[in-house]
């Protein structure tokens, strides 16, 4: 529901926005504008920008190699979306690389990272190659942890009045540039959770998403709506679900010198066409002139702070493959493998089994002890099981790692199942009182509706025209729980008559 409000709100303020622009366009400065730089270091002083030759070239070398390794293996993939109910491609082909067990959400779809080589964790990739893919970007990972730590301290953005906190923190940012430790294993960076956290709070990336585009393939791209800047990769947007005021860094790779570097009939006020370049406005402001940056192979740039918050930004494309690395400290309050496996042990501490027998039976029907369950099922099946099996077999592409534990969460759905069936046994029985039923039945009755509703969504999703076009290997699974034939644990019934029944 607050995210419905804040997809309308969104719509409202582009719509007011596009009214008080009329036919007129907003201006925009490109690095050859006279006022180009006192622009960037008044309005957008919080992006940091660094042009390839200040990269190591051993970490362009060991990271553009991964990038290919990548595609080589077809690892990218085009997300189904869900945008105001409809399913959309994107025009950008993704992975998620990460801490293993981590997953980012944006655009009502779920990702679950490829893990990167982590000590104490055996994952097995489907190749050496992949293996080097994700530990190069372990390395640029480290790097630009590094860029960032120092890029707040230059603009003493650390948000603290403490100097003995900062001090500690320079000390640690500076030894970590004398280790040199973007070429080190990701376990060279770690510090201890109870020190520098404001530091680590905002510059720790957990994962990048990776995005892959070459314009000349895509049959349609959209316009640049406030400033003419031309064809788009990535609309404007604020980058979803991170943690509050946490540094955005990207690696940029253009796949230069194909057809197009230079085009000969651009406007030579605006920027070349033929070259990729990021896009940053002010959000919803129309007096301040926007900057469109040219990204060239091995460029990065950083995004400071609020700056993600208070300004939107886009991915103009040029016209070569494109291929560039997001890294993120990804809000992962409620999207890794450790908090889903406690909600479930949460629910099920309801569930027990009879001493003298092997029937099970619940501890509790206390309203909010149900409630609690059966919002966990939903947690459960629709945020994790559905979202997974939603996107096919893509992950196998890299590793088998998530099966396992997308085994264990299916088990554990099973078992929510079965304590739904229980639930409405009692409430069947005649030795609760017209109060405590008419109460559970309320109870039941909003989330077992909210269940039956997203179960025909994603039925409809599975089914739909998009979906149906993908290749065998990437189709969504139209029921995502595969059928166990040792388990006796229900499959799910058909709510529409137990809903029916409860509402009589």
């Amino acid at each position: 529901m607050k995210r419905r409000a804040g997809e309308r709100e969104k719509e409202l303020k582009k719509k007011k926005l596009l009214e008080e622009l009329g036919e007129g366009k907003l201006p925009y400065l490109t690095p050859a504008d006279a006022d180009f730089h006192h622009l960037r270091k008044t309005r957008y002083s919080k992006l940091i920008f660094r042009k390839s030759d200040s990269v190591p070239a051993e970490l362009h070398q060991v990271v553009q190699e991964g990038f290919l390794t990548l595609q080589k293996h077809d690892c990218f993939f085009q997300d189904l979306v869900r945008i105001k109910g409809k399913d959309f491609f994107t025009p950008v082909s993704r992975i998620l690389i990460g801490k293993p067990g981590c997953t980012y959400k944006y655009l009502n779809t779920r990702l679950f990272t490829v893990p990167w080589p982590t000590e104490g964790c055996e994952i097995k990739y489907c190749s050496p190659q992949i293996h080097d893919a994700c530990k190069a970007l372990i390395k640029l990972n480290d790097y630009l942890h590094i860029e960032a730590v120092k890029a707040l301290q230059g603009q003493n953005l650390l948000d603290t009045k403490d100097t003995t906190v900062i001090d500690r923190e320079q000390n640690f940012a500076t030894s970590l540039i004398e280790k040199g430790s973007f070429s080190k294993d990701q376990s060279s960076c770690y510090v201890p959770e109870d020190d520098y956290t404001n530091l680590n709070n905002r510059t720790s990336y957990n994962l990048t998403l990776l995005n892959y585009m070459d314009p000349l393939q895509m049959p349609y791209l959209k316009q640049e709506p406030y400033f003419e800047m031309g064809n788009m990769a990535v609309s404007w947007h604020h980058d979803e679900n991170l943690v509050e005021r946490s540094t955005v860094a990207v690696y940029s790779y253009s796949c230069e010198g194909s057809s197009a570097e230079e085009a000969t009939d651009w406007n030579l006020k605006g920027r070349n066409p033929a070259v990729w370049h990021v896009g940053l406005k002010v959000a919803w402001d129309i007096e301040t002139p926007g900057l469109a940056i040219p990204l060239h192979q091995g460029d990065l740039y950083l995004m400071l702070d609020d700056l993600n918050m208070t300004h939107q930004h886009c991915v103009l494309a040029g016209f070569s493959p494109r291929l560039s690395s997001t890294h993120r400290v990804a809000d992962c309050s409620r999207g890794t493998l450790e908090y889903i496996f406690g909600q479930c042990e949460l629910a099920l501490q309801n569930l027990q089994t009879d001493s003298n027998s092997t029937a099970l039976s619940l501890k509790s029907l206390e309203t909010a002890v149900i409630k609690q369950m059966e919002e966990i099922h939903n947690e459960v099946e629709f945020e994790w099981l559905r979202q997974f099996w939603f996107q096919g077999k893509r992950y196998l592409k890299c590793t088998d790692w998530w099966l396992k534990p997308m085994a264990k969460l299916e088990e554990f759905w099973r078992k929510m199942e079965l304590m739904t069936s229980l639930v409405l046994q009692e409430v069947r029985k005649k030795e609760q009182t017209e109060e405590q039923r008419n109460e559970t039945i309320s109870c039941l009755l909003l989330v077992l509706t909210e269940r039956q509703r997203l179960r025909n969504e994603w039925a409809a999703r599975c089914q739909s025209e998009a979906a149906e076009s993908l290749l065998e290997e990437q189709k969504p699974e139209c029921h995502p729980f595969r059928t166990n034939e040792e388990s006796n644990m229900p499959l799910p019934f058909d709510l529409e008559e137990v809903i029916v029944h409860l509402q009589n």
